[in-house]
């Protein structure tokens, strides 16, 4: 498949695979994200994903992820070369108990993080900025104009929303095309090859990528879907590996993704591919372009996603692997 995706009426031209940071500053960094991001460039690649709250979870330091992936831009001198991607405005997570749906979307809240942002990323600008959460009780006119100041102010290039509604999604759009602005550029939500018959995660305030969402998408190109999540949380390989013993308290434990395992097998022998490219494979066989995120702890696996976009997976294949 081509090594570039082009979302429609901006200059980014990105990767198909995003490196996702969460681990940032926790299982690795310094020298490991030398290794661990050099060798994604070597691979092609050149979105680089973060979050302000990355890991705000993990008492002793905020915004981890967002340092570290700084760091390696300071040593590296690769600014240029990079999309550089965070999100701002999620609930506050250094709390003992966190409330996460405490809204942190207001014009200040933003602000804050965005400084705060490029303070620990050392760069004078985010190529694409995103509403990390949404506040319903906020018009989408203010969020909108609050992300279009910051692309006044040259502090963002452009912006996106992650864990919107797909009616959320279109009032934006609708707002946009009256001021005669780009808009939401991506959109980040929940969509993996495991979902589909998954049990819901404890965080209501997360965005699943299906129903009206995935035709939200299949309708409007111009906001380019990029799902997180897109290894499962390790379910399949963690089956893989240890059986369903070491799964029986796993959201996506259920029956209909125990038969998604055992079908895995047979694709990944008529391909002879890694089971991490089956996996990845789902999100190049949608009837809408993706740039999934995925985060992993060594180049070698870096190197196995990558080679996903030589395998010449179809749409029938994963018809066939969830019992459609």
């Amino acid at each position: 498949m081509e090594k570039r995706i082009q979302i429609p009426n901006t200059d980014l031209s990105l990767y198909p695979i995003g490196l996702g940071t969460v681990d940032a500053g926790l299982k690795w960094e310094g020298l490991d994200a030398d290794r661990i991001i050099g060798t994604y460039l070597e691979q092609g690649g050149n979105v680089i994903d973060t979050a302000h709250v990355y890991s705000d979870w993990v008492p002793g330091e905020r915004a981890r992820s967002e340092r570290v992936v700084g760091d390696w831009l300071s040593r590296s001198k690769k600014r240029s070369q990079i999309v550089l991607i965070t999100k701002g405005g999620h609930p506050d997570m250094t709390r003992p108990n966190p409330d996460l749906h405490e809204s942190r979307l207001s014009h200040k809240d933003m602000l804050e993080d965005l400084d705060g942002s490029l303070k620990q990323l050392r760069t004078d600008y985010i190529d694409l900025y995103f509403y990390h959460r949404d506040d319903e009780k906020q018009s989408v006119e203010e969020e909108i104009d609050t992300m279009e100041e910051f692309v006044r102010a040259g502090k963002i290039r452009y912006y996106g929303c992650s864990n919107w509604t797909p009616k959320r999604m279109q009032e934006a759009d609708a707002y946009c095309a009256r001021k005669g602005y780009r808009g939401f550029v991506a959109d980040q939500s929940l969509f993996n090859l495991g979902m589909k018959y998954m049990n819901p995660l404890a965080d209501d305030t997360l965005g699943y990528m299906k129903g009206q969402a995935l035709q939200y998408h299949i309708d409007n190109p111009k906001n380019l879907a990029m799902p997180y999540m897109g290894n499962c949380s390790g379910f399949f390989h963690i089956f893989e590996a240890k059986g369903e013993e070491a799964l029986r308290e796993n959201p996506y434990y259920t029956p209909k993704n125990v038969e998604v395992a055992h079908r895995i097998r047979e694709l990944r022998g008529k391909y002879d591919c890694s089971l991490t490219q089956v996996i990845l494979g789902f999100f190049f066989c949608q009837p809408f372009a993706c740039v999934p995120l995925y985060g992993s702890s060594g180049p070698e696996r870096i190197i196995d996603a990558c080679r996903t976009l030589e395998v010449p997976f179809t749409a029938e294949d994963y018809k066939k692997l969830l019992g459609d």
